[in-house]
């Protein structure tokens, strides 16, 4: 074993930060036995140095990021503050100055993985984030490499544990969004603004990084369709019960039939209870990959929180100091196939749709007759009427979303249809 220390940098000392700081100092000696090498914690920059940091030696504390990154002896930074700026200035100065990037930055990845990646290539360097996506879930590295022999032709996941815990909250207790989200903030499972979570900006940025590792084409995060789950109801619950499903916010990445085209898209959808995702509960993730060799596989577990995450960051520091030692370096970005990302009205899925309308004969006629004239075939109907109002809910057979709108748009012009009370996708058939 080699006896030099291979130094690494710490930027950012939260949940995440001094977890894994925590962890490389009570798991010194596995980690050297495993890597080849002792490693040592060279700097921690952090934006209050005053805050007292249990285990970490107050002399290794530093504001200025960017004087750390750019010292010549550091080997390894791991970049866990998320946000794009200025993780990104030093991420690339890191990668300038020698060292390898440990990054759990969904949000930076999915907007400038590209750029990132190709100044590790010009450079050298490692650039690794399995916790990126999905806390300690092994799931980049399989993607990239245990089925890099492989065709992956969908992605179908639960990557957000907010609002997973929100959503199984209102499946298993019939209480209403708000209830639901409110028991996540008192239980610290939802953030005091939400919104990244519950509009599916997190599961977005999640889905671009899936897609392009999966498809290996370069998948921004605004090619990646997205809405949000706070206009999912009690309602909509009971519908999805009556059909044998229930809902989830699903992350999706899918190859084209002709595979020419990937679409990445995150939003709720129904899915039967049959499917492995419906039984994911509480706050944990699941991503669900099919491919032509490896048929069906799937990945569950934490996918946040300091302990979960910091597992998924020491073991991609572990490969990096690997790589570090042997002189070489491990996968970098994939884009050869270069496919086209197609937008959201190209997707072809099942809808189910709740109509309030009025309850006399021929509303049915008038509806299906709608539904026919914009080639959207119906697999079901359930009317349900009192008092001259009545609920129809529809579920079609597979149509492209931009079919569905136009049948929408033409629904809401019949006198007879007073409202549309809900649209949703109906997934994992």
């Amino acid at each position: 074993m080699r006896t030099r220390p291979l130094k690494v940098a710490l930027l950012g000392c939260g949940v995440v930060g001094s977890e894994v700081a925590r962890i490389m100092t009570t798991h010194a000696d596995d980690l050297a036995a495993r890597i080849g090498a002792p490693v040592e914690l060279a700097g921690v920059a952090v934006r209050r140095p005053s805050k007292v940091r249990e285990g970490i030696d107050p002399a290794l504390v530093t504001t200025d990021a960017t004087a750390l990154v750019k010292r010549g002896d550091i080997d390894v930074v791991v970049e866990v503050i998320g946000g794009i700026e200025p993780a990104r200035t030093l991420i690339t100065a890191a990668l300038e100055h020698g060292a390898s990037v440990v990054s759990a930055n969904k949000a930076l990845l999915a907007q400038d993985g590209a750029a990132l990646h190709a100044a590790a290539g010009e450079h050298g360097r490692d650039l690794y984030y399995e916790a990126a996506v999905a806390g300690a879930i092994p799931l980049i590295r399989p993607l990239r490499e245990s089925l890099a022999g492989d065709k992956v032709n969908r992605v179908l996941g639960i990557v957000n544990g907010t609002t997973n815990f929100i959503l199984d909250k209102m499946d298993s207790t019939g209480a209403g969004y708000q209830e639901a989200l409110d028991e996540a903030t008192a239980l610290g499972y939802a953030e005091a603004d939400p919104t990244a979570d519950v509009e599916g900006f997190d599961a977005a940025a999640k889905a671009a990084i899936l897609a392009g590792i999966a498809f290996h084409t370069r998948v921004r995060l605004d090619d990646v369709y997205r809405e949000g789950m706070t206009e999912v109801t009690a309602a909509d619950f009971r519908s999805a019960k009556e059909m044998g499903c229930t809902i989830k916010l699903l992350a999706i990445c899918e190859r084209s039939a002709d595979g020419t085209s990937v679409t990445a898209r995150v939003h709720p959808a129904m899915i039967p209870l049959t499917h492995p995702l419906a039984s994911v509960r509480g706050a944990y993730n699941a991503v669900f990959v099919e491919s032509d060799a490896a048929g069906q596989l799937m990945f569950y577990g934490p996918g946040a929180g300091g302990s979960p995450t910091a597992s998924a960051v020491l073991g991609d520091l572990v490969a990096v100091c690997r790589n570090r030692l042997s002189g070489t370096t491990g996968p970098g970005e994939s884009a050869y196939a270069d496919l086209t990302v197609s937008p959201m009205g190209q997707v072809v899925t099942r809808y189910h749709i709740s109509l309030d309308v009025a309850d006399k004969p021929g509303v049915l006629a008038q509806v299906a007759t709608v539904f026919a004239e914009h080639g959207v075939s119906i697999d079901t109907v359930r009317q349900q009427g009192k008092d001259g109002e009545a609920s129809l809910v529809v579920v079609t057979h597979r149509a492209s979303d931009a079919s569905l709108s136009g049948t929408v748009e033409a629904l809401r012009k019949l006198d007879t249809v007073r409202g549309v009370a809900s649209i949703m996708r109906v997934e994992g058939e």
